[in-house]
């Protein structure tokens, strides 16, 4: 469903990813995890149509991004990290734009709508503005929306960033039976290593812009030989905490220098 070759994005002499292949299964659900600054916030936008890759192939069900833009998109669901809903609009006024807006008929967004209110749990809310709900409430809603046009591919990103236990234990619920139930592929990433360890099928770990390794968290604390996920990823990248900003900095001069006209 997502396949991947060799995948680069430079900003001016920086490159953020670097030479990256992989390939994530219909219905299955990917975790892409990796330290900050390590690239994989680059290689979800690549993956989103966010950005463009500098060399390198990604299809999404068959699809070029970069080619098929439009239909690449109709594909896939996304949530961000950070917040997209519109707070002063009901719980059912949102779902229902985003239905308009991926031309969804009008009696299978009703449908579609009255089912995933009742799957994450928002029903008895979906006329109450939301702005009222609490931060579980909202991403639950959000991913909820995500699911509406019937997507096949659903990117969560750090969907669960900020939530109590309970709260992502009960949206990882939710995401696993919508994926087991309509077969949805979720490439997701997280920072919550349990969570990745329980839910993904697969997992991805990058550093330093380089795929590290891949497999199943079983596979990959057999490889590192550790007990749990979080003992594996600091292995796999190393425990220092490391000073991003002048990458970062440099990423948004380029970035700057795009969209000012300086492209070339």
């Amino acid at each position: 469903m997502i396949r991947v070759r060799n995948l680069v994005k430079t900003f001016g002499s920086f490159t953020a990813v670097n030479d990256v292949t992989f390939d994530v299964a219909e219905g299955e659900i990917f975790a892409f995890l990796g330290p900050n600054g390590a690239g994989k916030t680059t290689t979800f936008k690549m993956l989103t149509t966010l950005l463009k890759p500098t060399s390198g192939e990604i299809e999404l069900d068959g699809l070029n991004p970069q080619t098929h833009q439009n239909q690449a998109r109709q594909r896939f669901g996304i949530v961000f990290q950070d917040p997209s809903l519109d707070g002063d609009l009901t719980a059912w006024e949102n779902m229902e734009i985003h239905g308009v807006l991926y031309h969804v008929q009008h009696k299978i967004r009703r449908q579609r709508s009255e089912e995933l209110l009742k799957l994450f749990e928002l029903w008895d809310r979906r006329n109450d503005q939301v702005k009222k709900f609490s931060g579980g409430m909202k991403r639950r809603l959000e991913i909820a929306r995500g699911f509406l046009h019937t997507p096949k591919i659903l990117f969560l990103d750090e969907p669960t960033l900020g939530l109590d236990p309970q709260s992502r234990d009960q949206l990882w619920t939710h995401v696993k039976s919508v994926n087991e139930s309509e077969r949805v592929t979720v490439f997701l990433t997280t920072h919550y290593m349990d969570a990745a360890d329980r839910v993904a099928h697969r997992i991805g770990v990058i550093d330093r812009g380089k795929l590290v390794t891949q497999g199943t968290p079983k596979a990959i604390k057999e490889q590192t030989g550790t007990n749990t996920l979080e003992e594996a990823f600091l292995k796999l990248t190393g425990s220092t905490i490391r000073d991003e900003s002048a990458n970062a900095a440099d990423q948004m001069r380029q970035f700057a220098k795009m969209w000012s006209g300086g492209r070339r």
